[in-house]
């Protein structure tokens, strides 16, 4: 590799040996290998590609650098600056110029990562990273407290949205499908805030998640059921528990001659189906226009012959329109909330859709009409995710809004029947794993 070292570590040149931090200059010197394989590229070779690419005929538009344009820039910067770069450091450096210009610089190595989920930046050296379900401390420096502001700024222009000292906050989705969200101070205590949520784009298959532990043996055969009978779900959990990941493979079941409308903030659900039309959320701009909130995208997704409507995640009262929706002839509909159990999702439910004038018992009315089974997620010790209870919402004696459990899968896996789990099984037509 390049001896452009990652930052704060020592590079060796052909003189003595000098330590570089980002926004450092570049020694015109013989550089030699060293088997680093984080690259920081200096910020005056950096300002030379940009300005090369600015002057060829793909230039480096809104989308970044074309992949024909970039390395002929970048070598011809390094020869400008005096760097004398093998093949491989030269390799390693036009990635890292790549990297820097469209992707996430530094920590773009570790949104690559098939294992790594979630990075998050707390400040310059400090740098978490969680892979395989366990969060742990990366070992990285970014520079300086600036640095981190400006990689901040940079990636959410490269989602389309603004921060600065008027925005301080932002969310955001990268080209690659990466959601942002980042804290500029004094928001933030001292250091901007980052944290990057990957989304993989290929769907998991109910015989994978079944294998990873996710779903309990016989659990899968509920699930398909329950897309084939065009039931409507509520998939649950706390951030991190993998709705988002069952609900992929849930649509991915849907049979190919079905449109799906899927509205969301951020462009998460990437289900493995032909017809997937996705509506994404706008904020609004410093102004105060321009703004398209989930409640209209669900009111347009109606008007666009939806076979299956699906709201990524409700987080206010677009929880209404959609049971609305659900009880006027869509069927086949799913939604996801944040809740700590599914003997919750009513409170929660009630919460959201109060905020759209709804009192409890219309509330009752209208979710036991719209949702038929809830899905609750759980992470579980040693970072893994799994479904853990399977619900069915209906009404209580007393006209409440209450989730009695079909099936419980217990500590060791196991699966165990509830007093809904007759019913569920009729509506059904399976034999399920109890």
């Amino acid at each position: 590799m390049s001896a452009v070292a990652r930052t704060g570590r020592v590079a060796r040149a052909a003189g003595p040996a000098v330590e570089h931090r980002a926004g450092g200059d570049v020694p015109a010197a013989a550089w030699h290998e060293e088997g680093d394989p984080a690259v920081v590229v200096p910020p005056r070779l950096l300002a030379d590609v940009r300005h090369r690419l600015s002057g060829t005929a793909g230039g480096a538009g809104p989308a970044g650098p074309t992949p024909d344009d970039l390395p002929a820039a970048v070598r011809a910067a390094a020869r400008a600056a005096g760097l004398v770069l093998g093949d491989e450091g030269a390799h390693a450096l036009v990635a890292a110029t790549r990297d820097a210009l469209a992707g996430a610089g530094p920590l773009q190595p570790l949104l690559d990562d098939p294992a790594v989920t979630d990075v998050l930046v707390n400040g310059p050296e400090d740098v978490w990273v969680e892979r395989a379900g366990t969060l742990r401390r990366a070992d990285l420096a970014l520079g300086t407290v600036e640095d981190v502001r400006a990689l901040a700024v940079r990636l959410a222009a490269l989602g389309g949205q603004r921060l600065d000292d008027a925005v301080p906050t932002v969310d955001a989705r990268l080209p690659d499908g990466t959601r942002l969200h980042a804290v500029l101070p004094p928001v933030a205590d001292g250091c901007a805030l980052l944290s990057l949520r990957v989304v993989r784009p290929r769907a998991f298959t109910l015989a994978e998640l079944t294998a990873a532990g996710t779903l309990a043996p016989g659990l899968a055969e509920v699930l398909a059921a329950l897309v084939a009978a065009r039931a409507s779900l509520v998939v649950s959990g706390a951030t991190g528990a993998g709705k988002t990941t069952l609900l992929a493979a849930l649509l991915s079941l849907v049979p190919h001659d079905e449109r799906v409308l899927v509205v969301e903030e951020s462009g998460e659900l990437a289900p493995r189906h032909p017809h997937v039309v996705r509506l994404l959320a706008r904020r609004a701009n410093v102004e105060g226009a321009g703004g398209v909130d989930l409640t209209d995208l669900v009111r347009q997704a109606l008007r666009m012959r939806p076979d299956r409507l699906v709201l990524g995640e409700c987080r206010g009262a677009e929880v209404a329109t959609v049971m609305a929706a659900l009880n006027t002839g869509h069927e086949g509909g799913c939604v996801t909330v944040h809740a700590n159990a599914a003997a919750d999702v009513p409170a929660r439910l009630e919460a959201l859709a109060a905020l759209a004038g709804l009192d409890r018992a219309a509330v009752a009315a209208q979710a036991s009409a719209a949702f038929e089974a809830v899905l609750h997620l759980r992470r579980v010790p040693g970072g893994g995710r799994r479904l853990v209870s399977v619900g069915v919402l209906g009404r209580g004696g007393d006209g409440t809004l209450v989730v009695t459990s079909a099936l419980e899968v217990g500590a060791g896996g196991g699966v165990t029947a509830g007093p809904a789990w007759a019913r569920l099984q009729e509506r059904l037509d399976v034999r399920g794993p109890v």
